[in-house]
């Protein structure tokens, strides 16, 4: 539920030059300048780590000049990061999208080719809480990680660690091309699978908290819809429902996943038979060596739990918008 706006006039600024393949330091020039144009205090941070951004935005928003709102100038990485600091303090997050992916900005309807409507829609000052996610594991040295999109364990995690690694090409291309390389080498793992919270009905849920053992391709975990520039891979999540929607892909063959990525990465639903959807308050995943990632950063390996906490965020969002279709 949208809430009334409220004034904008001191903000926490995170940048990060190097989002959006370098398009950053112009995008965030534009909305800096938006910003004072409108007559608002800025408090710039450009830390040389996660930990120190980390570190300067809680500092700013428990001192004695707290602002208005923190807002994140890069894509879905640095959100992530940023979360770190603001879940659960009701300060409000707004977004200039300068990423790859953009893929929180494009949910909640911030527009991601334009600073200055983004600068304009943070000036305004509306605000919507949502659900976090958030990770925990077992693993020594392991540190308990939020994030806001999806979740990605398996094959898509390996993907995505690959594609951040790579140079060349530019761009979501990147994602095609580390997928093309994963698929030829380790491909399904055994995964174990316990459901907990579940919602009677929902999906593909069965009636009573479960455990599933089962060889799969990968376990996408989403408080919202899309990751990676809008590849919709849990399709009905809901981002303030204080639910999970999980999107089990299972033993399917080399050639079956060739034809279920170009679907997946123009924006349709996975449609296939070993595919299953399921809707949970919390759920473990376990599975020999399989990565994970959140937001599209690394999360350690599995076994991982993951849970949702209901309004762990205020996000800055337009007063109205249409409903992207699932």
């Amino acid at each position: 539920m949208i809430q009334n706006s409220r004034p904008v006039r001191a903000l926490t600024v995170v940048t990060n030059p190097q989002s959006g393949v370098g398009r950053g330091h112009e995008l965030a020039a534009a909305a800096l300048a938006r910003f004072a144009a409108q007559g608002v205090e800025v408090t710039e941070v450009r830390a040389p780590s996660a930990a120190e951004s980390v570190r300067q935005v809680r500092d700013s928003i428990t001192g004695s000049t707290k602002p208005d709102a923190v807002v994140c100038i890069g894509g879905d990485g640095l959100m992530n990061i940023v979360l770190e600091a603001i879940a659960q303090t009701g300060v409000p997050l707004g977004l200039i999208p300068a990423g790859t992916g953009n893929d929180l900005a494009r949910e909640i309807g911030v527009p991601t080719d334009d600073p200055v409507a983004a600068a304009d829609l943070i000036l305004d000052g509306r605000t919507r809480a949502i659900d976090l996610g958030r990770i925990e594991s077992p693993s020594p040295g392991f540190t308990p990680k939020w994030f806001a999109t999806v979740t990605g364990t398996g094959f898509d995690a390996r993907v995505t660690l690959r594609a951040n690694d790579m140079r060349w090409p530019k761009g979501p291309l990147r994602y095609t091309f580390a997928a093309l390389t994963e698929i030829s080498g380790r491909f399904t793992v055994p995964y174990r699978i316990e459901l907990s919270g579940i919602v009677p009905g929902a999906l593909d849920n069965p009636d009573a908290d479960t455990v599933i053992e089962t060889d799969a391709v990968m376990v996408a975990v989403g408080n919202t819809r899309t990751y990676g520039g809008g590849m919709r891979v849990c399709p009905d999540a809901v981002m303030d429902d204080g639910l999970l929607d999980l999107t089990v892909v299972g033993a399917v063959s080399r050639l079956d996943m060739l034809r279920l990525l170009p679907a997946l990465s123009a924006g349709r639903r996975i449609d296939h038979p070993k595919s299953k959807q399921y809707r949970v308050a919390q759920v473990t995943l376990t599975a020999p060596g399989a990565p994970a990632t959140a937001d599209g950063e690394p999360a350690g390996t599995l076994p991982v739990s993951l849970r949702a906490v209901p309004g762990a965020l205020t996000v800055l969002v337009p007063s109205s918008r249409e409903t992207d279709p699932a």
